[in-house]
């Protein structure tokens, strides 16, 4: 029997695959230590009146096998809104199957149809599986520019100095 991959906008009773689903990640890349979202944290990011970001489900026939988190960010060059894809993930058990590919083709037809200019992500280094996928879908390092990140402790000395 061939396994039936459907991937699904996530709804707010999701929340608590979500979280599951985040840490998965966190413990893969070595960073579960760094998470400090809950439930309420996400249900008020992720499904407010104001939604910051948008989830998709991967699911094999019923079950739950990875999701993609993306928000719209904006190109001044281009004048046009883009997708960031701050996460996309496939439990281990499910990989190799299509799913992560489907996922971030999901996200490249919402791209499309959003009339996006382009589709940005970051990847560690070291996760030379995940740079393969995306150099084999024609994806392209930008080595030239460098990421730079204020932390919230930060953020509030800089707002308030």
């Amino acid at each position: 029997m061939n396994a039936e991959i459907t991937i699904r906008k996530a709804k707010e009773s999701d929340i608590k695959l979500i979280l599951e689903l985040i840490k998965e990640l966190a413990v893969y890349e070595k960073l579960l230590d760094k998470v400090v979202t809950d439930e309420e944290i996400l249900k008020k990011s992720l499904f407010s009146s104001e939604p910051k970001a948008e989830v998709l489900l991967a699911y094999i026939n019923e079950d739950p096998a990875g999701f993609a988190i993306y928000y719209y960010n904006f190109s001044s060059f281009l004048g046009r809104p883009g997708i960031y894809i701050e996460d996309i993930f496939v439990r281990e058990a499910n990989r190799k199957q299509g799913i992560g590919r489907k996922l971030f083709r999901k996200i490249a037809a919402i791209a499309h149809e959003k009339n996006c200019g382009r589709m940005e992500w970051a990847v560690l280094d070291w996760n030379k599986p995940a740079i393969n996928f995306y150099k084999r879908l024609g994806a392209k390092s930008l080595d030239e520019w460098t990421t730079f990140r204020l932390s919230e402790e930060m953020i509030k000395k800089v707002a308030l100095s």
